[in-house]
């Protein structure tokens, strides 16, 4: 590639790279974050109800597994489609 179509196409193909590089490892370490924050979320949501109408853990349970499904859910969706 000479000068004139590296300056015309904005940027080097190796810049390029390292920011693609770069995006994917934030994406990587983001997506547990993100599932583990929805089961937290959901099972905590389900404790507290549990606790508050004095049921056995009938709705951590459920809230639980809610939460596993949203969190699989959105880890699909953020995840770059190749």
């Amino acid at each position: 590639m000479s000068d004139d179509q590296q300056k015309d196409s904005g940027q080097s193909p190796i810049l390029n790279k390292s920011k693609r590089v770069a995006n994917d490892s934030a994406t990587a370490m983001e997506l547990p974050f993100t599932f583990a924050g929805a089961v937290l979320l959901g099972g905590g949501l389900g404790y507290l109800l549990d606790r508050w109408l004095h049921t056995k853990p009938v709705f951590m349970l459920l809230l639980g597994v809610l939460g596993f499904i949203a969190g699989i859910r959105e880890v699909i969706r953020r995840l770059p489609a190749e």
